[in-house]
């Protein structure tokens, strides 16, 4: 299945996500992204909604584009975030600080070494965090992109696709 095949499944009210989805994967070389960036971000926002039709149309779109490290680096972005996002979530909305601080103890030692390179996996991490509402994370991940001089159009592009895959998700659940 591809995003072609996905979006034929959207209906009337996924008109404007069929648009965007179109939009965002005909335009990979004008996105800000390089491949490895666009499918990996994809990937891990599409393994963290555990959508299957949705993930079978990313991963579809992806083969051949990228290699099978970005394929595990997306799933390692959408576990170790589906963790840190709530965990740091938590942190910043408790309005009773002693728990920030109280040491993490969660290991994240994937982080170090996620098999692509750190600002790729950042972006991925970043565009999950969006997904998952972590404000915390997110100003985290922004501020370790801009220190490897990811612009601000790539980071504005892993945004909008978490905003417009999600929208599919949804529309595809109401169709």
């Amino acid at each position: 299945m591809s995003i072609a095949d996905y979006k034929q499944l959207l209906g009337d009210h996924g008109k404007d996500t069929k648009l965007n989805l179109s939009n965002l994967f005909s335009n990979v070389d004008s996105s800000g992204l390089t491949a490895d960036q666009f499918y990996g971000t994809a990937l891990s926002l599409v393994y963290s909604m555990e959508e299957k039709e949705l993930i079978a149309a990313v991963e579809a779109e992806a083969e051949g584009k990228v290699e099978a490290n970005v394929f595990s680096a997306a799933k390692l972005a959408a576990t170790l975030m589906s963790m840190n996002n709530i965990y740091y979530r938590f942190l910043h909305l408790c309005s009773d600080s002693q728990f920030s601080k109280l040491p993490a103890g969660l290991r994240m030692n994937g982080m170090a070494n996620p098999g692509v390179d750190k600002a790729d996996f950042e972006l991925y991490s970043l565009a999950v965090s969006a997904l998952n509402g972590c404000g915390m994370c997110i100003d985290s991940h922004v501020g370790v992109l801009l220190k490897h001089n990811i612009s601000a159009q790539a980071i504005q592009t892993s945004i909008k696709l978490a905003a417009v895959l999600n929208a599919a998700k949804t529309a595809r659940a109401l169709s």
